[in-house]
């Protein structure tokens, strides 16, 4: 079993900057796919971005390329997400979720129904 808890969500002016943090504990050995994801009221839940641990390789959603940045911390099994230039509609629930890589890694790997583990979600507001 993976533990994740996520942190750093707030609310932000439209144009400013939030990071996540996902920290992950208990059976963390081995490779996994590590996915950011939102959900706002009344929508689906979507995929924001998607990063391996094994090498670092990483995928974004087309609405937030350019300006959102994943990466991860091998040392303490933690994630993260850097929010650049956020925009009103980035307003939403964030959660990060995991599942062990099993095959080639692609951005398919973390597709919502297929993620094993998933934090209890952080709010993200952008508003003025």
């Amino acid at each position: 079993q993976v533990h994740l808890v996520e942190s750093g969500g707030g609310q932000v002016q439209p144009g400013g900057s939030l990071r996540l943090s996902c920290v992950a504990s208990g059976r963390t050995a081995g490779y996994y796919a590590i996915g950011w994801f939102r959900q706002a009221p009344g929508r689906e839940r979507e995929l924001v971005s998607c990063i391996s641990t094994m090498d670092g390789s990483r995928y974004y959603g087309d609405a937030v390329k350019d300006r959102f940045t994943t990466g991860r911390n091998s040392a303490d099994y933690s994630a993260y997400l850097q929010m650049d230039d956020l925009k009103p509609e980035d307003t939403a629930v964030y959660y990060c979720a995991a599942v062990p890589i099993r095959g080639a890694f692609s951005m398919w790997t973390c597709s919502t129904s297929d993620m094993d583990y998933w934090g209890s979600g952080t709010q993200v507001t952008v508003s003025s």
